[in-house]
């Protein structure tokens, strides 16, 4: 009997069903597309890609899946110029919103920007008042180049300023 030495149509249209809706169909779904019977579907996806049953088939499925990868492959270049068609055409189209978020993208991806997240845990309530007292002065000291001519004192009358109110409404 032998080998084939060619694939089926059938084969061709499972191998490309799977590879152009990989995470999207199962290769059961794929099998029947491709014109499989239903009731022995799973059993034939399943062999079709065993290289020990369907070596040609398996092999196909490589071949597309580089083809694939080389066609959407994401590199620097690519990624940029296409975030830069992205912005022209919203800025064709008036949607300058748009158009600044890909702007935005395309400087993340160029590493002009950098994100920063401070999490800081645990909550005021739970602080004693000396700490509290602490922690803002370190805060202070650490952010004095941006608050210039501002005290310790100066920041806790403020807020006392502004719980002030909050505490006369509450009784």
């Amino acid at each position: 009997m032998g080998v084939p030495k060619r694939l089926t149509e059938m084969q061709q249209k499972f191998a490309n069903l799977l590879v152009t809706n990989e995470g999207r169909k199962t290769a059961y779904e794929c099998a029947i597309e491709a014109g499989y019977e239903q009731d022995s579907a799973r059993i034939t996806a399943s062999e079709l890609q065993n290289p020990q049953k369907f070596r040609l088939v398996v092999k196909y499925i490589g071949e597309i899946r580089e083809e694939f990868q080389k066609k959407y492959e994401v590199t620097y270049e690519r990624h940029i110029a296409e975030l830069g068609k992205i912005r022209q055409e919203a800025l064709k189209k008036g949607a300058f919103s748009a158009a600044n978020n890909a702007e935005v993208a395309r400087g993340k991806a160029a590493g002009l920007y950098v994100e920063q997240k401070i999490i800081r845990t645990g909550k005021l309530d739970d602080m004693s008042k000396e700490e509290m007292e602490r922690e803002l002065k370190s805060i202070l000291d650490e952010y004095s180049p941006l608050l210039q001519d501002v005290t310790t004192e100066d920041v806790k009358e403020k807020v006392k300023e502004k719980r002030l109110p909050r505490l006369k409404k509450l009784n």
